[in-house]
């Protein structure tokens, strides 16, 4: 009954969080300065006639919030994209007139693949190497591993990706942007996986450079805070070597705040790769919000950081529960 309770509690704040930034996200990008009709048509010879009807087309003719002008006070902007939303509707793109959930899912599965291998990677080499340096504490392993998860860390995303962008297309002839070979659908099967992931290499090295370091500093910390508990020192006592002192005992209690650091990264998936895939012109969700960005295109902003916004929520949403069932102390505060 009680962790029911706190299940309801904490699925309640995602959903009122989730409602909250559906309406700042409708009126964030309409503070911009500009207006979306003129980038959508460009040409200075176009009549004023045929540029409100494409404010009409596309619904911005109409009052932001309430219509105080008579009629139906609901047939605003606001309204009409919060009645979308609820039969599954993100709008239509300014820039491609496509459906923007369209856009979105095509542009989705290349940026899971970018993201979920590095995100991998990082978890799987930052937690060794923290591991590695929380055993040899001290030593110059530990110096050397936590000198390097240090500047990873700390290296701007854009600088790293143009770095290695340079060596890798300079020194072993990787490909500079894109997600594939023009043509390359030809080649078959394994050729065709195998330029894709040519393609893939280098920003899948860029993300998880930048992420790994955070995870070997949690790592280290957490871990050589839980080897200097009573329950560690009562295991030595009995004589447990330190592999199963680790093993047993302390890896288990360190992975709580790693479990929470993954929760939260796999929630930035478009954040987290919009510097990486715009440097490396990948087809993603990030690369799709930054040529939204420059075209004011409203609705496919509007569906991305509504993406983003759930993708972090429930991220955090799953860390919280899971948090909750590892370590009882978390539901009873």
């Amino acid at each position: 009954m009680f962790q029911a309770e706190y299940i309801l509690r904490k699925v309640g704040w995602a959903l009122f969080t989730i409602m909250f930034v559906i309406g700042l996200n409708f009126f964030l990008f309409r503070v911009l300065p500009g207006d979306p009709a003129s980038t959508l048509v460009r040409d200075p010879r176009l009549k004023a006639e045929l540029r409100e009807a494409i404010r009409v087309r596309f619904g911005l003719d109409k009052p932001l919030l309430l219509n105080l002008e008579g009629g139906n006070p609901f047939d605003s902007q606001f309204f009409a994209y919060v009645g979308n939303l609820l039969r599954g509707d993100l709008g239509v793109s300014f820039q491609f007139n496509r459906p923007v959930a369209d856009l979105l899912g095509e542009r989705l599965w290349s940026t899971l693949q970018l993201v979920g291998l590095g995100t991998l990677l990082a978890i799987a080499i930052g937690m060794l190497l923290g591991m590695l340096a929380a055993w040899k504490r001290g030593s110059g392993l530990d110096i050397g591993v936590l000198a390097f998860g240090l500047i990873t860390y700390a290296l701007p995303t854009f600088w790293l990706g143009i770095v290695l962008l340079i060596f890798g297309s300079t020194y072993f002839g990787l490909p500079v942007g894109g997600s594939q070979t023009p043509g390359g659908q030809e080649l078959g099967l394994w050729a065709m996986l195998l330029d894709r992931g040519r393609h893939l290499l280098l920003p899948m090295l860029t993300f998880t450079l930048v992420y790994l370091g955070a995870y070997m500093l949690i790592m280290r910390s957490t871990l050589l805070e839980v080897l200097g508990e009573d329950y560690v020192l009562t295991a030595k006592a009995k004589g447990l070597t330190p592999s199963q002192i680790v093993r047993r005992h302390a890896l288990g209690n360190a992975l709580l705040p790693v479990i929470t650091l993954i929760a939260y990264n796999l929630g930035f998936v478009v954040a987290g790769a919009i510097e990486i895939e715009t440097i490396f012109s990948w087809p993603g969700l990030g690369r799709a919000v930054f040529d939204a960005v420059e075209g004011r295109d409203y609705p496919m902003l509007q569906g991305a950081f509504l993406l983003l916004t759930v993708s972090v929520v429930l991220a955090n949403l799953a860390a919280e529960l899971l948090y909750g069932y590892l370590d009882p102390r978390v539901r009873a505060a």
